[in-house]
């Protein structure tokens, strides 16, 4: 306990220096101070909007906020993730951008989370939409066709890819186990019962119904919303199973990635892909789709590791299941009045244009889901990824990703000795390069390096105290930042107590926006 109130403090009082006073740290780009007036330079070094080669964080937040916590992550997990992100930001995405200048990618800034025209300017989604929010079809051929960042595009490529590799992974190398165990888990006479399990039975277990019961009555509510506002969200019945259906689906794969490398590939891409097709041009079903599909397995997941948590403590389960749901249910209108009081007092929340250059309200993870509903509802998957769509090539990944697992299965079967090939998992290389943007390059370096320090040098030579301290430092750092956060905002930012200095600047990196094509014109951005 001492050791975490420590580094708990620590913690809370070193947040206020990238948290408020001394925001640079989050993103350290020292190459852009060393070449101020080249493009390409800040396009490479830039933390925040290049591919940060070099520059480094020294924010617990910047850290931990995408992959989670380095210090709990095994490092195989990390090793994987690592040869692919060294792939993909230093070998993919360069020779996409300035050798071969793949989907016009020149024409737009290397790393972006914001849509675009053909002329690089921003593309302004109001004028393609109707008053229903639908895609008005003549106004987008008037207007002219929506491009990304060239990070943006192939990030989305690597969701198909791992999509197809994680089914296949799974099917490999654990379709013999899953089987096993779901042929025992349906005969009570051949279960075989740990210790755990033994003490556990001393509980009432939660029935069956209980939980059928709260399944029945949320898809319940969920198909009336879908009729009695079905003009509102736009996907109709049969989507919302569609939605429960995929989830139910896909839960037990991703799980077991989750399970054996602590982390999560997702399907938010897929489920998007899947539903725009079925319903183009509807950006709210889109989202919809998405939660309920998507967010019910992460949820699932997360309920799941807290029944483990639970099982190993001893709680009883159905104290576990009281509050799982008034968690749920406080967490959802908490976490709902919050976001609409927030929508109605901070100003220009999100509108990274409106918005102060260093403030802190620009939303990435947001914009990068209103991005999401923009390509996959309103616009559609068959305009970008379609026959004469200019992203179509991208979807040979999805025969990439169900093939690339096979070699790496049939290594492992022919050479069992080799414990090494069979930690190879191509969904989690895959995953390396997952959810930029939001994430910046930066962010999963950092990420990387830190997991390496702790889970591989600290581990190897200093593994008595990894095994005593570890994870107790990472629950020290992580509360620690949260709570000086919501320290800042409530005493400084909300208060519009604001620091303007060089030291607030987040990146340094004016020009690493700045597209290098010839003859487009983007404003503070010279012209080739």
């Amino acid at each position: 306990m001492r050791f975490f109130l420590i580094f708990f403090f620590a913690s809370f009082a070193y947040y206020a220096l990238p948290g408020y006073l001394l925001p640079i740290l989050t993103f350290f780009s020292w190459a852009c101070w060393a070449w101020p007036h080249s493009i390409t330079a800040q396009q490479v070094g830039s933390g925040y909007h290049g591919l940060g080669v070099g520059a480094f964080t020294l924010d617990w937040a910047g850290i931990s906020a995408y992959h989670g916590s380095p210090l709990v992550a095994p490092w195989s997990s990390i090793a994987n993730t690592a040869a692919g992100f060294v792939m993909f930001i230093y070998l993919i995405v360069p020779l996409c951008y300035w050798k071969f200048d793949t989907f016009d990618a020149r024409k737009f800034p290397i790393f972006s989370n914001q849509l675009f025209t053909a002329s690089g300017q921003k593309y302004d989604t109001t004028k393609v939409l109707t008053r229903e929010f639908d895609l008005n079809v003549a106004a987008y051929e008037s207007y002219g066709k929506l491009y990304l960042s060239p990070l943006f595009a192939i990030s989305i490529g690597s969701g198909f890819l791992r999509f197809t590799a994680t089914i296949v992974h799974v099917a490999l190398f654990h379709g013999g186990d899953i089987w096993r165990q779901s042929r025992s888990a349906m005969s009570s006479a051949a279960a075989k019962m740990d210790v755990h399990a033994k003490l556990m039975r001393r509980y009432k277990q939660v029935p069956q119904w209980w939980f059928l019961v709260l399944l029945v009555g949320s898809v319940a509510v969920s198909l009336v919303m879908s009729f009695v506002y079905r003009e509102e969200v736009q996907l109709p019945w049969w989507g919302m199973l569609f939605a429960f259906a995929l989830a139910f689906v896909v839960t037990l794969p991703i799980g077991v990635i989750q399970a054996t490398t602590n982390q999560q590939p997702g399907y938010d891409i897929i489920a998007q892909f899947m539903i725009g097709y079925a319903l183009p041009g509807k950006p709210i079903a889109n989202l919809l789709f998405k939660i309920y599909g998507r967010i019910s397995t992460v949820h699932a997941l997360s309920f799941l590791a807290d029944l483990k948590l639970g099982h190993y403590m001893k709680i009883p389960p159905r104290c576990m299941y009281t509050a799982q749901l008034v968690g749920t249910v406080v967490a959802g209108v908490v976490n709902l009045a919050v976001a609409w009081w927030m929508l109605g007092s901070i100003d220009n929340i999100c509108d990274v244009e409106a918005l102060h250059p260093d403030s802190p309200w620009t939303c990435p993870k947001y914009r990068v889901t209103f991005d999401a509903s923009v390509i996959w509802g309103l616009i559609g998957p068959a305009r970008l990824f379609g026959r004469h769509g200019l992203y179509r090539n991208l979807v040979w990944l999805f025969l990439a990703g169900a093939v690339l697992p096979v070699p790496v299965w049939l290594l492992s079967r022919a050479f069992p000795e080799k414990k090494w090939i069979a930690l190879i998992n191509v969904p989690v290389i895959s995953y390396g390069f997952a959810g930029m943007p939001p994430a910046t390059p930066t962010n999963i370096a950092s990420w990387l390096v830190t997991g390496t320090i702790f889970n591989y040098f600290v581990f190897k030579y200093r593994k008595g105290w990894w095994q005593k301290y570890n994870y107790v430092l990472s629950a020290a750092l992580d509360a620690g930042t949260a709570f000086m956060g919501v320290l800042i905002f409530f005493a400084l930012q909300n208060a519009h107590h604001e620091l303007k200095w060089w030291g607030t600047a987040v990146d340094h990196c004016p020009l690493a926006s700045c597209p290098t094509a010839p003859g487009i014109a983007v404003k503070g951005c010279p012209v080739f």
